[in-house]
């Protein structure tokens, strides 16, 4: 992902420090059941603290970033020129119930062979269609999006999403051979999340979630 994305483009950065910190929440909760081999790890409101923090500071980091800022209105799928105005503090409302409840939502569908990536797959892909429309401006303008050159970086990371899913359904598929635990879940869930709050999809991923799980 970094290899192929613009490291100037600092919604890219966002992505990757989302990926770490939500990783290392799944981290050290995977690490204390193993320790103790029990099935406690961090309890449920130490993770929900640790989560509701990071969200909380990353929507405010999406917000301040004014050189490369995005919309603040809310897009209703299915309408073209139907959004609602947030303003910023409504903004970082929504991406902090977002982030928090699309990290949770994998993590919770982490229960079976495949279950948890195959969606995050088809949600990945589908995201990367929707960060290429923003990015371009004839598309965007035909289809009454907003104009989001820099969510084109969006695209390269939901590409490796997609091709590093693939890799790891092909191990994870019954009987699975190997499990992305809560570092894995944590992560992918709040990466979806930030995702779709850049490309201006946050509806959007609700209902595509909704319908592939």
């Amino acid at each position: 992902m970094l290899v192929w994305g613009n490291l100037h483009n600092v919604y890219l950065w966002i992505v990757v420090v989302v990926a770490l910190v939500f990783g290392g929440i799944g981290f050290v909760d995977d690490y204390l059941k193993i320790s103790k081999k029990s099935a406690h790890g961090l309890s449920a409101k130490q993770k929900y603290w640790a989560q509701s923090f990071s969200a909380i500071a990353i929507a405010l980091w999406i917000i301040s970033n004014t050189e490369q800022a995005i919309s603040t209105d809310l897009l209703i799928p299915f309408f073209k020129d139907l959004t609602v105005p947030l303003g910023a503090i409504g903004l970082v409302v929504l991406s902090y119930f977002v982030i928090v409840g699309s990290s949770n939502a994998v993590n919770l569908t982490d229960g079976l062979d495949g279950l948890a990536i195959m969606p995050t797959i088809l949600i990945a892909g589908a995201l990367a269609i929707f960060a290429y429309i923003g990015s371009n401006y004839h598309f965007s303008e035909y289809l009454n999006m907003p104009f989001m050159p820099i969510a084109s970086e969006m695209v390269v990371v939901c590409a490796a999403l997609v091709g590093a899913g693939l890799g790891f359904l092909w191990f994870n598929t019954y009987p699975a051979e190997v499990f992305m635990g809560d570092v894995g879940s944590l992560a992918l869930g709040a990466v979806l999340a930030v995702i779709a709050i850049i490309v201006r999809q946050e509806i959007l991923l609700f209902i595509m979630g909704g319908f592939c799980c």
